[in-house]
């Protein structure tokens, strides 16, 4: 694992946030330039920015999200129009466009300001006071380039598991279980939720697990560090792959099975895992024509059927739609 560890004061008052990122590189690539200045924790799974001026302790999780997460806008306040300027330029030279308005009256003050949004498309305002106003004025962010709006339920390892997901029949897009599989939540229960699951989700929709397993059973509760130390159970590395697949998920895909153990606790490997999975999507109601294209001689879904390079196959509607679906879509041909 790369790291990197500054030594950056303490003592100073900085304006705190935490945001998850899907790519802790690009991220950090930007932050450095709107920044200035190098991280002073990098690691592969945590980034924290501690900078002086303005004070600012701004901490990166790895973690799949909805783009923009949960917030409006965070924003800077510098002293001057000069600070401003210097900020911009920085960000302009870096290929970072931005979107800056003079004198703008909103939030009771007059203020320059321009605004920039990061690889996860949170939206950053960077702005200098001018002076009080008696009004309101108009504030209304520029909103980040119009994306389709994504149905996403999201669980979290200190949420309560529900007995239904709040939701509609094939209404939503993905399903995030963010730590599910570390809490004090027995494999019948998971169980349940992920067949809840598979309701909720549309035709085509993505399960998306992400947190702790081990190489072999885990003996008794372990006692993690750090931001690990919430896990309360944690599992084979096989349990989530098996019980999706009993849920009726398919195209099953590693994003990530660490290389690197993350901890050895009790003579058991840790490992980070990042699962996805998907519901089968629509298709026609029979057969379906499919062509392997490559790059490998051939290869196997969980159903037994084996796709070898350039050979016509006939699958069922269901295996094609998860086919079409999944990760490894491109690597087919669809011929009816």
């Amino acid at each position: 694992m790369s790291a990197t560890i500054d030594a950056a004061p303490t003592t100073a008052t900085r304006f705190h946030v935490g945001l998850h990122v899907a790519d802790l590189t690009r991220s950090v690539r930007f932050y450095r330039t709107l920044l200035g200045t190098a991280p002073a924790k990098h690691f592969d799974d945590y980034a924290k920015f501690d900078v002086a001026v303005p004070p600012l302790v701004l901490a990166l999780y790895p973690s799949p999200q909805q783009p923009g997460g949960a917030l409006n806008h965070i924003g800077l306040r510098f002293p001057d129009s000069a600070a401003l300027v210097g900020v911009q330029r920085r960000l302009e030279e870096a290929g970072i466009a931005t979107q800056r308005q003079e004198g703008v009256e909103c939030c009771y003050s007059r203020q320059t300001k321009f605004w920039v949004t990061d690889p996860d498309r949170t939206l950053w305002e960077i702005y200098t006071l001018h002076e009080d106003i008696d009004h309101s004025g108009f504030d209304d962010p520029p909103a980040p380039l119009e994306q389709p709006a994504q149905a996403v339920w999201q669980h979290r390892l200190t949420d309560q598991v529900p007995d239904r997901i709040p939701h509609k029949d094939n209404s939503l897009d993905e399903v995030l279980l963010e730590g599910t599989f570390n809490a004090l939540v027995s494999p019948e229960r998971l169980a349940k939720l992920l067949v809840d699951a598979h309701r909720a989700l549309r035709p085509g929709g993505k399960l998306s697990i992400h947190g702790l397993v081990s190489d072999k059973p885990f003996p008794g509760t372990p006692k993690l560090p750090g931001l690990a130390s919430m896990v309360q159970r944690v599992p084979v590395e096989t349990e989530p792959l098996g019980l999706l697949l009993r849920a009726g998920f398919g195209g099953l895909f590693y994003e990530k099975l660490g290389d690197i153990h993350c901890f050895t606790v009790n003579g058991v490997e840790l490992r980070e895992l990042r699962l996805q999975g998907w519901k089968a999507g629509t298709a026609a109601p029979g057969p379906c024509a499919v062509v392997y294209k490559g790059p490998f001689e051939q290869v196997s879904c969980e159903c037994g059927l084996v796709f070898r390079r350039a050979e016509k196959v006939t699958v069922s509607a269901m295996v094609a739609g998860w086919l079409r679906s999944g990760p490894a879509a491109e690597q087919f041909a669809f011929l009816s």
